[in-house]
């Protein structure tokens, strides 16, 4: 079992992190289950990353480079 987190599509926001757009949002979500089912603990700045390399704005190497993140 896992904790749930924050997701509100009306506003586009996971645990209070901004999305541009629903698409986003959920490949975002659906990545961090995956990951949570792992051991993975969100946070706010994690979220950021994961949507930002879902979004394209980060390479893979930038966010297996970002390690710091992860809680679990």
């Amino acid at each position: 079992m896992f904790d749930t987190i924050e997701i509100d599509r009306s506003n586009l926001t996971i645990m209070g992190v901004q999305f541009s757009d629903l698409k986003t949002l959920e490949s975002t979500a659906n990545a961090l289950g995956s990951s949570m089912f792992e051991g993975f603990k969100p946070t706010p700045k994690g979220i950021e990353i994961i949507r930002d390399y879902v979004a394209g704005k980060i390479s893979l190497t930038e966010l297996v480079s970002c390690q710091h993140w992860y809680d679990g």
